[in-house]
């Protein structure tokens, strides 16, 4: 008996990954004989507004690159989609959203046509924010937690014809409005899991990324699942409190043998020519683990991209992986004031050891980025002033960016924001290229977003030019002709990728 799904992926980024959550349950679902189809919202340049790439670019905490045409911005975005829908007649709906994306995915479900049809959501907001999630009548059925197992039990229900309300890891609105809430399933088995991701379910265009200037076919690859850290930002130490069993950790890794599977998988049939991992902390890793990494890595030979923190990095570790490939790092510092660092965002390295871990990474000539943050609750002008500073320390950087926080649901900075009075506690969070959300009197958005459009220019110019930058948060004309300064300055040669 057939039975369709169709992927909903509502996007503004112009150039994200290809997600790999949806094309990981996209090859499941084929596997099983279902029948698989989507619509993806990336390439209608829906509101470039709000488009990270472009807005990180014109703060300079990017390099300029040339973009990829959009391939669909000349058509209309919902005839569009309801020529899919009527084409494809799925059978169930099941669209992946985080926070950022989720009313855009509201929106896409309200201009399907005559849409009788069960919508399945998952991803982050679907696990933190359930109950929120399933306030909109255009949301039937929420996944909380990993997807493998839930999704593909749902499609074989429902094809079979059976009842699908007491599915492990779903939340289901029954006919009356009551909602059944499911305890959620065994973790999966990383391994267990195809690596033949269904990355062709996407337009090949997708596969092309802009990383440090240059665009590349580019894919995401998980290493790990979950992190073992706590940042109060963040919701992956959520995941740990709310999945993790006497039996069974939350964060999880996958062989290297089988992440070579999946690389080989990439680069032989899609053509890749740049690895991204996808792994909150890349080098949680023990040295057994990163020699067996670099020995499957030797038969992939790409430059790859990872995220870690300062307090993995040594020199054993960046000569080794630099041999093999790596190409470029990014660091999360998030906030200079280490007292309110440590104990707000729950980041507990000190500066000092920022510092001395960055100076390792510039004297292996390894290009890195930062990534920091502004308007987190309690915050002061003064206290984000502390951010450039410890910025202006770290020798050899590339790119530093700062990116205005985001109060996500099921992160404690959020319930901070919302006991403090500082945002309603309903309140679903914007993508972090708009304006703080939060109203803080003491750090009101417009100075949020003064100190955030010329934080570049304060880390890497001298600071008797700062008088002129402070003109140029309230003149954009100013503001244009230092950024084209800093752009001839900083960015006027390419990065070299060497190994």
């Amino acid at each position: 008996m057939s039975f369709k799904v169709l992927f909903i992926y509502p996007n503004f980024r112009s150039e994200t990954l290809v997600p790999p959550g949806i094309t990981l349950l996209s090859r499941i679902l084929k596997n099983n004989e279902f029948e698989v189809g989507l619509f993806d919202t990336t390439d209608y340049g829906m509101d470039l507004s709000k488009d990270y790439d472009r807005v990180q670019e014109k703060y300079l905490t990017v390099r300029p690159t040339v973009h990829r045409k959009l391939k669909y911005a000349e058509h209309d975005v919902w005839q569009d989609l309801n020529d899919k829908a009527n084409s494809f007649s799925p059978d169930l709906i099941a669209m992946s959203c985080t926070e950022s994306t989720f009313l855009l995915g509201v929106e896409v479900i309200k201009h399907i046509e005559n849409c009788d049809i069960p919508v399945v959501l998952g991803g982050t907001f679907a696990t933190f924010a359930p109950e929120r999630a399933l306030d909109f009548p255009e949301i039937d059925i929420v996944c909380v937690g990993e997807g493998e197992i839930p999704l593909l039990e749902l499609c074989k229900r429902m094809r079979s014809g059976r009842d699908y309300m007491d599915v492990p890891g779903l939340w289901v609105r029954s006919r009356d409005g009551s909602v059944r809430k499911n305890p959620v399933p065994p973790l999966v088995n990383l391994d267990e899991n195809p690596i033949d991701f269904d990355i062709g379910l996407f337009d090949s265009e997708r596969l092309v990324r802009p990383m440090a200037g240059e665009l590349y076919r580019m894919a995401p690859v998980e290493t790990i699942r979950g992190c073992p850290y706590h940042c109060a930002f963040c919701n992956s130490p959520g995941q740990n409190i709310m999945f993790d069993t006497p039996a069974k950790k939350f964060v999880r890794k996958k062989s290297m043998l089988k992440v070579r599977e999946e690389l080989l998988h990439y680069k032989n049939n899609f053509g890749v020519e740049y690895n991204f991992f996808w792994a909150d902390t890349f080098l949680v890793m023990s040295q057994k683990e990163l020699d067996e990494f670099c020995e499957i890595y030797q038969d992939v030979r790409l430059p790859f991209w990872v995220q870690t923190r300062v307090e993995t990095i040594n020199e054993w570790r960046l000569e080794k992986l630099k041999k093999v490939g790596l190409a470029r790092i990014a660091f999360g510092i998030e906030h200079g004031d280490e007292k309110f660092r440590q104990e707000k965002l729950i980041k507990e390295f000190s500066n000092d050891k920022a510092v001395k871990a960055l100076d390792i990474v510039a004297d292996f000539g390894i290009p890195y980025n930062t990534n920091n943050m502004v308007g987190y609750p309690h915050e002061t002008s003064e206290l984000a002033m502390q951010t450039i500073e410890l910025n202006r320390r770290f020798r050899g950087v590339d790119t530093t960016s700062c990116f205005t926080f985001a109060p996500y649901y099921g992160t404690p900075a959020r319930d901070m924001a919302v006991a403090a009075g500082f945002m309603a506690k309903d309140l679903i969070a914007p993508g972090n290229a708009d304006d703080s959300i939060l109203n803080m009197p003491q750090f009101p958005p417009a100075e949020i977003e003064k100190f955030r459009r010329c934080f570049s220019l304060r880390v890497r110019f001298p600071k008797d030019r700062w008088p002129e930058i402070k003109e140029a948060e309230a003149d954009d004309s100013i503001l244009e002709k230092l950024q084209a300064e800093y752009r001839e300055m900083f960015f006027k040669e390419p990065v070299k990728i060497s190994f």
